[in-house]
């Protein structure tokens, strides 16, 4: 029987990614669930050509990157917001497009949460997600990890005071770092999190700054904050 693995053996194909024309599935599948996107798991020969991959962005909804950019965007609102002048200028320009008078919209390009459109300042998703952090309430609630997949690194969590019946998507490696809890621990344990419950819809729910909370009362259940659609 032939050897196949001699001097003259070629590694057959990956198959190509059917959404994006520059990356095999298996990268796409990496780079979906990793923060450092399809870019950062190949050599620098070929880092240019799938730098710009959609399929791992962070303007690609529920992909890692869009998951982090969420927090961090959030965070920005809350703990380190923008200069006055800025989000004025945020504001207007989710109103429609307006001219940058005094000259600060470098600051929200350099945040990701303005861009040029067509020559003239327009307002990212993230700015949205920036301004909505601003004026939503966001506070404490009790949030019970259903279990986590440490392949995709993401964890399902239920929020007490959101829909304790719908699971949500999180970054497993957000809750480890924020909690200092154990992955293994993780699975049927409550955390407490900062949350904006009046969200309408998942990809709107942010959480963040995941803690061990303390033991509830024994016979304790959730209760739904609201009738959100």
């Amino acid at each position: 029987m032939d050897e196949p693995f001699g001097p003259e053996y070629v590694r057959p194909a990956q198959p190509d990614c059917s959404r994006c024309g520059c990356c095999t599935a298996a990268l796409c599948e990496k780079g979906r669930n990793s923060i450092l996107r399809c870019n950062g798991h190949v050599g620098d020969e070929f880092r240019d050509t799938v730098i710009g991959c959609p399929c791992s962005a962070e303007t690609t909804k529920h992909t890692a990157a869009w998951r982090t950019a969420q927090v961090r965007v959030t965070r920005m609102a809350r703990e380190l917001p923008v200069v006055p002048e800025a989000e004025a200028l945020l504001r207007t320009l989710a109103k429609g497009a307006a001219e940058d008078t005094d000259g600060v919209f470098p600051q929200l390009k350099l945040r990701g949460l303005a861009q040029l459109v067509h020559g003239l300042p327009g307002i990212t998703s993230l700015g949205h997600t920036y301004l909505a952090a601003k004026d939503d309430v966001r506070a404490a609630v009790a949030v019970l990890v259903v279990d986590v997949d440490k392949k995709a690194r993401t964890a399902r969590v239920e929020v007490a005071a959101w829909r304790p019946d719908k699971p949500v998507t999180v970054l497993l490696d957000q809750i480890v770092t924020d909690s200092g809890l154990d992955v293994d621990s993780l699975p049927g344990r409550w955390l407490e999190a900062e949350a904006n419950c009046h969200a309408d819809h998942a990809d709107k729910l942010v959480l963040t700054g995941f803690r061990n909370s303390a033991p509830l009362p024994q016979g304790w259940m959730p209760t739904s904050g609201g009738d959100v659609e």
